[in-house]
């Protein structure tokens, strides 16, 4: 039944007002008097309300069915036109439908029309309209009230489309106002063209699910609703519009704004509903107190999807949550955007190993007392193909996470290894170059990072001494069992262990003698102490008393220190006069590649200067 842009406004071949007296006598003899009588008394008997209608839209015979259906009974309808009487006009796609049937070229029409009684009430009606038999000219027009049927279908969608717990609407009623508030139509015509949204979860709700049972929660979820119910009425009176309140499930409410003014309106609706969840619920004997986490969002309608807003909000939620529960949290695109990435990288990280991009870079590790180069500490880059050239602190935590560490760290073992044995191949009369390689306690836990060092040694033929593990002062100190064992064991292979970091952590010094540790490496915090260079404030004497009592104690425990950071002149001299060993920072050299380091070999890098 396709559509038409023809207004009701009849056509001429359907013009009421030409019909004349005679016309209705004529037609009514063709119609009805050569019928059999037992048509006659069918129709005239059946429940179902029915009416004859001529070619021209008039009722020519109508039932008593439809007399008392509209009201006035049958005779009164006879002449009147059948579209006037059933509203057939109202629209066009269904005025044109009917025309299309009463001239032969439709065989059928069925539309529901809501129908005004004289007492004033009204009906929904199904309305049939269908042609006669071919020698019978005209269409059989038949009306069924079905308003019990549509007031089920109503009360049956009402509860499919509210919570039953809070008689709110549920989330199935929720995504489509939200949906059609997101229409194009919904909002050029008028409004302010954006839309808004508290998505709220309650804190503590699980606790009384748990221990006061299901009954005392959806006591409590029931009285929330009307709390928030109240809040919205509130933010209404000032509005155009009332916000809806929803229930999506479980302890998560949702308030939508439609036509949202801005970001005030939200922030004032989600304070308001932080401050009507303060006061106890008094419920079934209990006093329960709970707050809630509220994830803002406000945006433009245009361009907005429902799956989007949502997400947003959920995303917001969690913001709340993790900032310390009962606050609202407005939606951030920065920190939204670090969040996708930080996604974006998590999960593609293991792939990312397998398409070797990852690349290491290696930090000169130098003698304070001569300025000779006498290691290196490889450090891992990530070559993304979208995000660039990515330092460790963006992705290390991830890999850490996921697990990825595991066959990251091993990759990097080899690596570093390897190169350490070729730098050693290529340059056989300089003093060969040690290797320090950062290891996460993951790998320790979740791989056999002995048998691993061993089969990397043996393949690449480096030596044992020429290997340095480093693990963070938190991870080693306290570490027992197989962590300790582990250490141990690499230990008595020969493998240098280094604790990095050291004095931002535990520090806990009766405990360092009894690790199996050859290196500390102090905390560059303590390096910046030093950076007088004769101009402006001279260094804290507490900062250098410190350094040298850790260097000492180091020494006496026969450990080697090697100082981070290292970034003046002035802080290697004093590094130097107390005691340090080695010492890595950009005084030295930054971070560079294989073939830079095989430049440094055999020189006095500081003479040599920053690359």
């Amino acid at each position: 039944m396709s559509g038409t842009s023809e207004g009701p406004t009849p056509a001429a071949d359907l013009d009421r007002s030409a019909v004349t007296e005679s016309d209705i006598d004529s037609t009514e003899s063709g119609l009805l008097v050569d019928r059999p009588p037992a048509y006659r008394s069918v129709f005239a008997a059946a429940p179902l309300a029915m009416a004859v209608v001529d070619g021209e839209g008039r009722i020519v015979d109508a039932n008593d069915a439809l007399g008392a259906l509209l009201g006035g009974g049958s005779a009164g309808l006879v002449g009147r036109v059948a579209s006037d009487l059933l509203d057939l006009t109202s629209d066009a796609r269904t005025w044109h439908a009917y025309r299309e049937v009463l001239r032969g070229r439709q065989a059928r029409l069925r539309c529901t029309r809501r129908l005004k009684q004289p007492d004033g009430r009204s009906l929904w009606a199904q309305v049939t309209v269908s042609p006669l038999d071919a020698d019978m000219p005209g269409v059989l027009l038949s009306v069924a009230d079905v308003s019990a049927h549509r007031d089920l279908q109503a009360r049956l969608r009402h509860l499919q489309m509210h919570d039953p717990v809070t008689r709110l609407p549920n989330r199935t009623l929720f995504f489509e106002r939200v949906s059609a508030a997101l229409e194009a139509e919904a909002y050029e015509q008028s409004g302010t063209g954006r839309i808004g949204l508290c998505y709220l979860d309650l804190d503590g709700f699980k606790a009384v699910n748990d221990t006061l049972g299901h009954r005392v929660g959806d006591l409590l979820l029931a009285a929330v609703a009307e709390r928030l119910t109240e809040s919205a009425e509130q933010a209404g009176q000032t509005r155009p519009s009332v916000p809806l309140v929803a229930r999506l499930g479980g302890d998560e409410f949702a308030l939508l704004v439609e036509d949202s003014t801005g970001t005030e309106q939200l922030a004032d609706l989600a304070e308001s509903v932080l401050k009507a969840l303060q006061a106890p619920f008094d419920l079934a004997g209990h006093r329960l107190n709970v707050s809630a986490s509220i994830g803002v969002v406000e945006r433009h309608a245009a361009g907005t999807t429902a799956t989007g807003l949502m997400q947003a909000a959920d995303t917001t939620l969690y913001w709340a949550k993790v900032d310390g529960k009962d606050r609202w949290t407005l939606f951030d695109p920065e920190r939204n955007a670090h969040l996708m990435t930080r996604q974006a990288l998590a999960s593609t990280l293991r792939p990312a190993i397998e398409r070797g991009e990852f690349r290491l870079d290696y930090q000169p590790l130098v003698g304070m007392s001569d300025g000779r180069l006498r290691g290196v500490e490889a450090l891992v880059r990530w070559d993304h193909p979208r995000f660039g050239l990515l330092s460790p602190n963006r992705f290390v935590a991830l890999a850490e996470e996921d697990g990825s560490i595991v066959p990251l760290g091993r990759w990097v073992l080899a690596t570093a290894c390897r190169q350490a044995r070729q730098w050693q191949l290529d340059n056989p009369d300089d003093p060969p170059l040690f290797v320090s390689v950062n290891v996460a306690v993951r790998q320790v836990w979740d791989s056999d990072l002995v048998a691993d060092v061993a089969e990397i040694l043996a393949e690449t033929g480096l030596a044992p001494h020429l290997l340095q593990l480093e693990l963070t002062e938190s991870a080693v100190m306290g570490s027992a069992g197989r962590p300790l064992q582990a250490l141990q064991a690499l230990s008595d292979m020969g493998v240098g262990i280094a604790i990095d970091d050291f004095g931002t952590g535990y520090s806990n010094l009766a405990y360092l003698s009894r690790l199996p540790v050859s290196v500390l490496k102090l905390d560059g915090s303590f390096v910046r102490g030093f950076q007088y260079e004769g101009a402006g404030s001279p260094p804290n004497p507490a900062d250098q008393v410190v350094v040298e009592a850790m260097i000492d104690l180091a020494h006496r425990l026969g450990l080697t220190v090697t100082a981070e950071c290292v970034e003046t002149s002035a802080q290697a001299t004093r590094l130097r006069s107390i005691g340090c060993d080695t010492g890595q920072g950009w005084l030295y050299s930054r971070p560079v590649s294989p073939d830079r380091i095989s430049e440094l070999m055999g020189t006095e890098t500081y003479a040599v200067g920053n690359p």
